[in-house]
């Protein structure tokens, strides 16, 4: 997604709305408190900034008259001047960074919790329409709050500035002050004109920056994979032209400044020798003091500074317009990630309930594979779902899961809070074991004892002490992906839901240990729907779902046939 898809008003709109969400948010109050500091604080700078031209003006001419009371006394108020603006201008900075920091704070929270939320991170991978989301909450957000602020706060200060320093350049010549005022207005037109194709640049530069960390990162995550097929040649390319990607978009955005450059740095000499040239001749016909040159080279280099936000800032706000598109599309494309629903597929939570009803699952090519699928699961029921075409059983998996699939019925699930799925493949990531194990539901078991006796119950035979449960690790790294399973069930355990929802739990267990794992839900009356491959065993449960290679289906409760056979004639 361009940045150029995104249209201007919409991303005024988004960012006038981030300000108003953050203002009216519980920092908001402190927020209000650092801004109105920080106005307080600029205008104290802005003073002294006035106080200082004077007595410099004062001080200069009073050694260009040989005064040497006159000079120690300016001196120290010169000096007393710097002192307080120090301070002043030290403080501000202070609030200004605890400031962006809030800010920062607050806008990445808020779109983690969008991206996080509804599916929407699981939504974007597949539509593949955005680039490096990661890489937009992480670094573009803080760019994005940092240089904002940064830019309201430097045109506060410009504005302060020109209030000030107007009066002063005006009383010392009116012609000096127009003059100041139309070279600014010519400097930010020039500036606008030579380095308008930064934006875009920039904006490709960010993506093509991600995309080369993300080649990196990918390699070493898969380091083991790429050593034992030996392809090391394949992704070396693949850098390569990531790179020179990145080396070619960047050598056209320093094409780009070299020609800003010519002109910019023409225009910052201008600006030292101008007031010079059109005050010198009235200090030479006696009109003024030899310190209102100096004063009036000062003033006309503040306003000028003032007015030329454009010029000084322009790389700054070429690179603030490509954070702020990006940031845009990664709203807009979080926004039609959770709108991307199929008004055909209807999901339902109901309490106590897991059924499918009317469902018919096709593939990508419109094959049907499964037809009418009409179910419930009874509550403490330990099902298998089998049949020849693994393609039904894993469409059917992903549908109940929630994953992307074609297919139009219903299916009705408990809240998440009372139903747990595994898949085939667990990722267990960084964190601690107790942060992975035990959840955010109340639970009997929370103590170390009882985890890490549930731990052993399910088959881990690591060796685990109370210490390794709140030990900071990359889990996902440290246990294999049988023993992340483990840890998986452990959790679910843990969680005490009312259905756990397996994925070819055979093929990762084995038969033999998941049938003891069947007799421990049994137990704590939970019911568990097993997906299994073709030909799994199923005399370890209690009912079979079982599919066609035409899309039909049989439920066969083994329970009520068991309970049958055992009766006496």
């Amino acid at each position: 997604m361009s940045n150029q898809q995104i249209p201007l008003k919409v991303t005024a709109t988004r960012f006038v709305r981030a300000i108003r969400l953050f203002m009216t948010s519980d920092v908001g109050g402190r927020a209000a408190f650092l801004f109105v500091s920080l106005i307080a604080l600029f205008g104290g700078v802005s003073a002294l900034n006035v106080v200082n031209s004077f007595v410099g003006r004062h001080f200069m001419t009073a050694i260009a008259e040989r005064q040497t009371a006159e000079f120690i006394r300016q001196a120290i108020l010169y000096t007393g001047a710097f002192a307080a603006s120090t301070i002043v201008s030290v403080i501000a900075r202070f609030a200004e960074e605890r400031l962006a920091l809030l800010w920062r704070e607050f806008l990445t929270r808020r779109a983690i919790g969008l991206y996080m939320a509804d599916g929407a991170f699981y939504q974007l991978g597949i539509q593949g329409k955005l680039s490096h989301p990661d890489q937009r909450i992480a670094e573009d957000i803080k760019a994005f709050a940092t240089t904002t602020l940064s830019f309201l706060l430097m045109l506060l200060s410009s504005l302060l500035t020109v209030f000030t320093f107007s009066s002063v350049l005006w009383l010392i010549s009116p012609l000096l002050f127009f003059t100041a005022v139309f070279y600014a207005a010519f400097g930010s037109f020039m500036t606008i004109l030579l380095g308008r194709p930064l934006i875009k640049l920039n904006y490709n530069q960010l993506d093509n920056e991600a995309a080369f960390r993300s080649g990196l990162i990918s390699v070493r995550e898969n380091a083991e994979s790429i050593m034992i097929e030996g392809v090391e040649r394949r992704h070396t390319n693949r850098l390569s032209k990531q790179f020179d990607d990145l080396a070619a978009n960047f050598r056209r955005i320093i094409s780009v400044n070299r020609n800003v450059g010519f002109f910019t740095t023409g225009y910052n000499w201008m600006v030292q020798i101008l007031p010079v040239v059109i005050i010198a001749p009235a200090f030479m016909r006696g009109d003024m003091e030899f310190g209102v040159i100096t004063q009036s080279a000062a003033a006309f280099a503040m306003l000028v500074g003032a007015f030329s936000f454009i010029v000084a800032q322009f790389n700054s706000i070429s690179n603030f317009a490509a954070v702020l598109a990006r940031i845009s599309s990664l709203l807009e494309a979080i926004d039609e990630a959770r709108g991307a629903t199929d008004s055909r597929f209807e999901r339902v939570e109901a309490e106590g309930v897991f059924a499918y009803e009317g469902l018919t699952l096709t593939s990508s090519i419109g094959h049907v594979l499964m037809k009418d699928l009409s179910v419930l699961i009874p509550a403490d029921t330990r099902v298998v779902v089998a049949g020849q075409d693994d393609a039904a059983g894993t469409a059917l998996f992903r549908a109940t899961a929630g994953l992307d699939t074609s297919g139009t019925g219903r299916i009705v699930t408990p809240p998440h809070q009372y139903v747990r799925f595994l898949g085939q493949r667990t990722y267990s990531g960084p964190g601690t074991l107790r942060e992975i194990l035990v959840s955010l539901q109340p639970s009997a078991e929370t103590t170390d004892a009882q985890i890490l006796a549930l731990l052993r119950n399910v088959g881990l035979t690591r060796d685990l002490t109370p210490g390794d449960l709140d030990s900071e690790q990359d889990w996902s790294s440290l246990l294999s992906p049988r023993e992340q399973e483990l840890v998986a069930l452990a959790s679910a355990l843990v969680a005490a839901p009312s259905y756990i929802v397996l994925e070819k739990a055979d093929a990762v267990f084995g038969h033999e240990h998941l049938a003891g794992f069947l007799r421990l839900l049994a137990q704590r009356r939970i019911a568990c729907i097993n997906f299994a491959e073709p030909g799994a065993p199923r005399s370890a449960y209690d009912a079979v779902l079982e599919y066609g290679p035409d899309g039909s289906w049989t439920w066969i409760d083994q329970k009520a046939a068991g309970e049958d056979q055992a009766r006496p004639l």
